[in-house]
């Protein structure tokens, strides 16, 4: 790539996401109220992008071998209660994947 193809390619980058960034600051501005199919999405997407989360890192578990998926099945119990308990996704998330890893690296050798 040269030199020119460097700048330009940082250039669309940078410029897209300064666009993407302050778009929703002109299309909704602070003094109106933002129309009904937005504030559902905004209800509705931090879910459904958990449950795509969720999907996403139990696609290649196996029942059949290795561990059975008990490291997973235990995580999801252990982020589930905590999420239920504090109500802090990002607490729960940490949590989770904390005890993951002390089980397949510690445990289920």
């Amino acid at each position: 790539m040269t030199t020119l193809q460097m700048i330009v390619t940082i250039a669309v980058a940078a410029a897209a996401t300064v666009l993407t960034r302050a778009l929703p600051f002109f299309a909704f501005p602070a003094g109106r109220e933002a129309p009904r199919y937005i504030r559902y999405l905004g209800r509705a997407l931090p879910g459904a992008a958990f449950g795509l989360l969720v999907i996403y890192c139990l696609r290649d578990v196996s029942l059949f071998s290795g561990s059975h998926a008990v490291p997973e099945l235990v995580s999801i119990i252990v982020t589930g209660a905590l999420y239920l308990w504090r109500r802090n996704m990002l607490l729960s998330i940490f949590a989770g994947t904390g005890i993951y890893m002390v089980l397949v690296n510690f445990i289920f050798i």
